[in-house]
């Protein structure tokens, strides 16, 4: 049996988070001890190690429970949720890191900061040897395999949406 000392050590969180998890029916303990501490099984650690893994990947403790409580298909439910979730977030956040060092106006920036525009990424595919139709066949092959991702990634260069727009339909065109 474990104790809430032990629990907090083994997974760096604090004792109210735990006592927080009992509160709410999330993890409770399996027993209480004669002095009344809180104690816990190895299959309640094995929860706690779930619960922790799911709190890492952003879910809201609403979720974790209903996952815990449910079957495996609410789990690849609510993370296939969480995962749409964060690339909006992600795209969001790239447009207003390309707008932020657009306003600064100032392209030394750009080494600083963990983005790629379309000119540079033009320059590393010619450098790397693609010429116009190795490019072409590159945006098709990206296009047919990972759609969304495509999208997604001439987001991050900042091209505009028409011309993203153009890109995809010749891609597809092919």
């Amino acid at each position: 049996m474990y104790k809430i000392g032990q629990l907090v050590k083994a997974f760096d969180i604090s004792r109210s988070t735990l006592l927080y998890y009992d509160k709410i029916g999330l993890l409770q303990p399996a027993a209480r001890s004669d002095s009344n501490y809180r104690l816990y099984r190895q299959r309640d650690v094995d929860r706690l190690a779930t619960i922790s893994t799911y709190r890492e990947a952003g879910l809201p403790l609403q979720a974790i429970a209903e996952i815990l409580d449910s079957s495996a298909s609410s789990a690849t439910e609510v993370l296939e949720k969480r995962l749409g979730s964060l690339n909006s977030e992600i795209s969001r956040l790239r447009k207003q890191q390309q707008l932020i060092v657009n306003l600064l106006g100032k392209s030394s920036l750009l080494r600083s900061v963990k983005v790629v525009n379309k000119s540079q990424w033009v320059n590393m595919l010619r450098a790397a040897g693609l010429d116009e139709r190795a490019m072409r066949q590159w945006h098709i092959a990206f296009e047919r395999d990972l759609p969304e991702a495509h999208r997604d990634f001439l987001e991050s260069l900042g091209i505009s949406a028409e011309e993203i727009d153009r890109i995809i339909a010749w891609s597809r065109a092919g």
